[in-house]
């Protein structure tokens, strides 16, 4: 066994050919959808964006929940602070 074969898998003509036919029927599905590489490439990188968007957009909305509650606790708590602190 070659380490070219090793490599494959499999013979390389019949490497080849699996290739061949798992091309064509992506093609023919892609061709059907109407998709072009670039169309899937920017999708895939649009995912990535979308993804890395959502993470942070829920970092900013953690950090605006604890605000908007500082707001009102940290008031409170220097009122009963400043209540304790008189007697």
């Amino acid at each position: 066994m070659s380490a070219l074969t090793r490599f494959l898998g499999d013979s390389p003509l019949r490497v080849i050919v699996k290739l061949l036919v798992v091309s064509f029927l992506v093609g023919l599905v892609m061709n059907a959808f109407g998709w072009t590489p670039m169309d899937v490439f920017y999708r895939i990188q649009s995912f990535f964006i979308d993804l890395w968007n959502l993470g942070f957009n829920a970092i900013y909305r953690f950090l605006g929940y604890i605000l908007l509650g500082a707001a009102i606790v940290i008031p409170v708590f220097i009122l009963l602070r400043i209540t304790s602190y008189r007697k």
